[in-house]
């Protein structure tokens, strides 16, 4: 559905697209990840798509896969302060498990 809207901005880790009524902000890493239900995010206060991860205990977490931000609430500059936060959040955790080998 979102698939074919025009990006606005993209990172390493996230796409803002242009939705009719809403901005969709879209999390790279959860890509794939089947959506299990559409409710508020608890974090942002914006509706959100979310699917289910489960840890090595088998016990299982709803993440957010991507949000949307209507466009009478938000600009895309408020949408970057989350997308940037996450973007800065993946990068820190990238190079905590994967540093690189020259270090």
């Amino acid at each position: 559905m979102d698939q074919d809207l025009p990006i606005l901005k993209k990172g390493s880790f996230y796409f803002i697209k242009d939705g009719k009524t809403h901005f969709i902000m879209e999390d790279k890493t959860k890509r794939g990840l089947t959506v299990k239900e559409r409710s508020l995010d608890e974090k942002l206060k914006v509706e959100a798509e979310k699917g289910m991860i489960h840890d090595l205990d088998g016990i299982g977490h709803w993440v957010p896969i991507r949000w949307f931000f209507p466009k009478s609430e938000f600009d895309l500059d408020k949408i970057l302060v989350h997308a940037e936060a996450m973007e800065k959040k993946y990068k820190e955790l990238r190079e905590l498990t994967c540093p690189d080998d020259d270090e």
